[in-house]
């Protein structure tokens, strides 16, 4: 038995070894970061923000794939699917932890099958309406909502993502009915709003900002507890009509589970460093993100608690996927 358990502690040790002179090569090739969503949005520009980040520091292209559908989990899957070996990341967010409730029967679990890196940044949502819309406040598209119930309708980028969420959330806190019709991404879902197509939109304050300021959509108000500095002229929901209301997007980096700890740990730091440069803090402040580093523990951590708390969301506001 004794001879049993030293090799038992030998094998240990060597596969110790194996994870250690792996990491001290890590990469040796290209790396992809699949972004289960459409082009342009959020995790499609970030994703790319900081894979070019990443190319100097580790010596090896990061080359970012989209691949969007069935409400992030396509592209999730393939990720949880994909060798453990540090060069096939996922770029996720918010989405992920929602559809752990949402979406109870998917092909992958989020904390057995993928293994946190950290969290990259959070911003504000911004809920804006089009121009035909007749309410210049929430106030007014709460009064017009409740005078016509169902009668209007709000985009998303698709089921459980927190463009989705914020809207059920919304719904649920206002006491309207509002239809859900949700695109298979955000940018699909940004055309539907400035067309027309549909009334109503949480999309991220980083992306939407711009089309306020062109007045191509109407501002109702901002999603987090104070007023956002991209748009401070804009009230929050909660103090607009909603009061306590409060949802923002989040962006993180995980890989496949059993990705060896110290490929993890020295992706950590990498993209930790690149967040907290002072050059890109002020890049993001102005485009209303901040940088939400953490340590792999943290990010664990997080994304547990983060579960738990849409769960409750998902039960509040009613949600399903049809």
């Amino acid at each position: 038995m004794t001879r049993s358990i030293s090799s038992l502690a030998a094998g240990g040790l060597l596969l110790l070894a194996c994870s250690a002179a792996a990491a001290q090569t890590y990469p040796s090739r290209a790396v992809r970061i699949i972004v289960p969503f459409g082009a342009g949005g959020p995790a499609d520009v970030y994703a790319r923000f900081i894979g070019q980040r990443l190319q100097e520091p580790l010596g090896q292209p990061f080359v970012v794939e989209n691949r969007p559908g069935g409400g992030s989990i396509v592209g999730s899957d393939a990720v949880a699917k994909s060798a453990p070996d540090g060069y096939t990341l996922l770029m996720m967010s918010n989405t992920h932890t929602v559809n752990e409730t949402l979406i109870p029967k998917k092909p992958f679990e989020l904390m057995r099958d993928l293994a946190p890196i950290t969290g990259v940044n959070y911003s504000d949502l911004l809920m804006v309406v089009h121009p035909s819309v007749p309410a210049n406040n929430l106030r007014e598209f709460i009064a017009l909502a409740k005078a016509k119930p169902k009668g209007l309708n709000y985009a998303s980028s698709g089921p459980g993502t927190p463009y989705h969420m914020a809207g059920e959330l919304f719904k649920a806190m206002a006491r309207v009915e509002i239809e859900h019709v949700p695109y298979k991404g955000s940018d699909g879902a940004r055309v539907g709003i400035l067309g027309g197509q549909v009334q109503m939109m949480f999309d991220a304050i980083t992306t939407m900002a711009p089309q306020v300021r062109a007045g191509k959509v109407k501002a109702m108000g901002t999603t987090g507890k104070t007023r956002s500095a991209v748009l401070p002229e804009v009230p929050t929901v909660s103090e607009a009509g909603v009061p306590g209301y409060e949802a923002v997007i989040w962006l993180g980096l995980m890989a496949p589970a059993g990705t060896p700890r110290p490929i993890l740990e020295r992706l950590n730091a990498e993209v930790n460093r690149v967040i907290n440069l002072p050059e890109v803090k002020d890049a993001w402040a102005k485009q209303g993100a901040a940088p939400m580093g953490m340590s792999l523990e943290q990010f664990d951590r997080f994304l547990r608690e983060d579960i738990v708390k849409w769960a409750g969301v998902v039960k509040l506001s009613g949600a399903k996927v049809e």
